[in-house]
């Protein structure tokens, strides 16, 4: 293994770390799979080589982010500035930490990483060289190091020899804040975040996504106070340079629907929206992989191949995958880079101005529309919403479909308040003469349980049939209680396009859609506090 050069140009010591043993930057893929795989190692430091050539890893109990043990440094900087939690079921994750609780996670975190052997990888984080952001990883953990190689952008040897970081991240999963009650805190795991410091420090939790969408937190809180848009969505592009937005929670399919065999990719999950068009955030995807196939995604299963890095997924004896297990965890993840996919966009994750903009949602109470079209208000309203549905059987004690508000599609990565994002978007559509769709990618024919989920073909025939301008000639009629616009017909489309036209009991879902309907009005109160969020109340679900 190569080691730095000069040691002390990365300035170690002052994130507090004061010793270490040996420290490897910026490792080949090879000499992080040498690391990670290496038969010395134990527990959850160990990765496996899998049958199809990645390496598989554990994340132990935490197989998922810890929105509620995300903290803030309140400041001066970020005191007006930052959307604060408020206690409410719908509101901001940004929990206050006080300067001397920061104090104290920095300390321990930086003291778990000392006298230690340590990978330190350097990245960037966004294509635009204007306002992308340079981030240095600090871990004791050599798949941690190649989980942030997949994800950020690689910079070129000739950019590492001055390479200065924006942002540092210490992780520190080894360690935990054992006193966490005397700081306020709500466990002894932590994400904490000092904006004036630009530093994140995270420890109690190996979940390796805790160091991606941190980073994309805080692009969130510098972009859009500078008027740019930045958006947890996937982005592709077709062979005309037209481009799509794809927004949709975890489960509503918007990796999968994104990486379409006849459209480039941008990329599946995090994006700036500037005055030049569309940039990636990220180097590399970050895809579910459970129940995955090749025939249902093919260029996401071939993507899992050496330099993948797998999580929480089941092995047979032999080293096969078994991506239909859930035993550890419905979120089974993998990570590659994005040269991984063959159809991209080259040579940077960049593109145009996009011509629409698609909102999905995983609708269980099987009463939305597969397609209805958006007004720009009603854009903001559904992109304020974010709406999807847990299912029964997923999680403890949920017996029928739970309705999921989380705003912008995205509430566990909002810095700033949730009307920024939608102002910057809906600005951004009236300049561009952008298009805004709802696509149903959950049940039809009744709730779950009762009926069925609409396929991924079709889908993709309502997708395409946006994408080719079919259904801005269709005519439309709108659905009273949702206030939505649909299309009269839809050529291809399994699923009826009228959602009441399908269950056979009406009166069912006449009383389903009044439940939904006023499960959106009472999650959009909480954005009435604006005069913004006021406005746009009649845009939404009528009773």
């Amino acid at each position: 293994m190569s080691q730095v050069e000069n040691i002390s140009n990365l300035n170690l010591n002052e994130v507090g770390i004061s010793d270490w043993k040996e420290i490897f930057y910026n490792l080949s893929y090879d000499e992080l799979y040498k690391a990670e795989t290496d038969p010395s190692l134990e527990g959850f430091d160990l990765g496996v080589v899998t049958a199809l050539g990645a390496v598989t890893i554990d994340t132990g109990k935490f197989t998922g982010r810890s929105p509620n043990d995300k903290y803030i440094v309140e400041d001066d900087i970020t005191k007006d500035t930052v959307w604060w939690a408020s206690g409410e079921a719908s509101g901001s994750d940004n929990k206050k930490l006080s300067q001397e609780a920061w104090v104290h996670l920095k300390d321990i975190s930086a003291k778990q990483l000392s006298d230690k052997k340590l990978y330190v990888m350097d990245g960037f984080c966004g294509t635009n060289e204007d306002t992308r952001m340079s981030i240095r990883l600090v871990t004791e953990i050599a798949w941690m190091a190649h989980f942030f190689k997949n994800m950020f952008i690689r910079p070129s040897d000739e950019e590492l020899k001055n390479f200065k970081p924006d942002w540092t991240i210490l992780n520190a999963c080894k360690t935990s804040c054992k006193d966490f009650e005397k700081y306020g805190m709500r466990s002894e795991v932590f994400g904490a975040f000092n904006v004036t410091e630009r530093m994140t420090v995270i420890g109690g939790t190996w979940y390796g996504g805790e160091i991606k969408k941190g980073i994309f937190s805080i692009m969130n809180y510098f972009l859009p106070l500078k008027g740019i848009g930045a958006f947890h969505c996937s982005a592709n592009q077709g062979k005309d340079g037209d481009t799509a937005l794809f927004f949709g929670l975890s489960g509503t399919g918007k990796t999968s629907l994104s990486t379409d065999p006849k459209r480039a990719l941008i990329g599946d999950d995090e994006h700036g929206w500037d005055n030049d068009g569309i940039f990636n955030f990220e180097g590399g995807c970050y895809a579910k992989c459970i129940n995955l196939t090749h025939e249902k995604e093919p260029d996401i299963f071939d993507a899992i191949k050496k330099d993948a890095l797998l999580e929480n997924v089941e092995l047979n004896d032999k080293g096969g995958v078994d991506f239909a297990s859930s035993k550890k965890t419905q979120n089974t993840r993998v990570s590659y880079p994005l040269f991984h996919i063959n159809n991209i966009v080259k040579p940077v994750s960049k593109g145009t101005h996009p011509n629409h903009i698609i909102f999905l949602t995983c609708d269980a109470f099987g009463v939305l529309p597969p397609v209805a079209k958006l007004t720009k208000e009603q854009a903001m309203y559904h992109y304020l919403a974010g709406y999807t549905a847990k299912v029964a059987g997923t999680e403890l004690g949920v017996k029928e479909p739970q309705a999921t508000f989380s705003a912008c599609f995205g509430k566990a990565f909002l810095l700033v308040h949730p009307t920024m994002y939608a102002e910057i978007l809906a600005k951004k559509m009236e300049e561009h003469n952008s298009h805004a769709w709802l696509i149903n990618t959950g049940w039809v024919s009744g709730k779950y349980g009762v009926g069925h989920r609409i396929p991924i073909k079709d889908n993709r025939v309502t997708i395409d049939a946006i994408l080719d301008g079919t259904l801005e000639k269709a005519n439309y009629e709108n659905l009273s209680t949702l206030n939505l616009s649909i299309p009269d017909k839809l050529e291809g489309l399994q699923s009826s396009v009228n959602p009441r036209d399908a269950w056979e009991n009406k009166e069912e879902y006449d009383e389903t859609v009044k439940k939904l309907a006023q499960m959106f009005i009472d999650n959009f109160n909480g954005f009435t506090d604006t005069e913004r969020g006021k406005s746009l109340v009649s845009a939404g679900p009528q009773i």
